[in-house]
């Protein structure tokens, strides 16, 4: 119910909802850029520590990363429904 009247509002205040989408884009966006640092950082150290593991180091940090874009595109995806709902 509580979330029924939540959508309601949100349909009366299409300004409100833009300005929420954009938010959640940036946010989105934001987050993605600082996993992605945070596993490069990670996998450098690794390397560093261990140089004989670089393939299979790079090979995990491409997964990784390619797993968090995905998950940053398909938020930003959502904000650009709500935008243009």
């Amino acid at each position: 119910m509580i979330t029924l009247l939540v959508l309601l509002q949100v349909v009366e205040n299409t300004a409100i909802a833009k300005m929420g989408a954009g938010i959640g884009a940036g946010i989105a966006a934001i987050g993605a850029g600082i996993g992605i640092g945070n596993i490069g950082g990670s996998a450098l150290t690794a390397i560093s520590r261990q140089p004989e593991a670089l393939g299979d180091i790079r090979s995990n940090m491409i997964i990784a990363a390619a797993l968090v874009e995905g998950v940053a595109f398909f938020a930003i995806v959502v904000c650009m429904l709500i935008l243009f709902m």
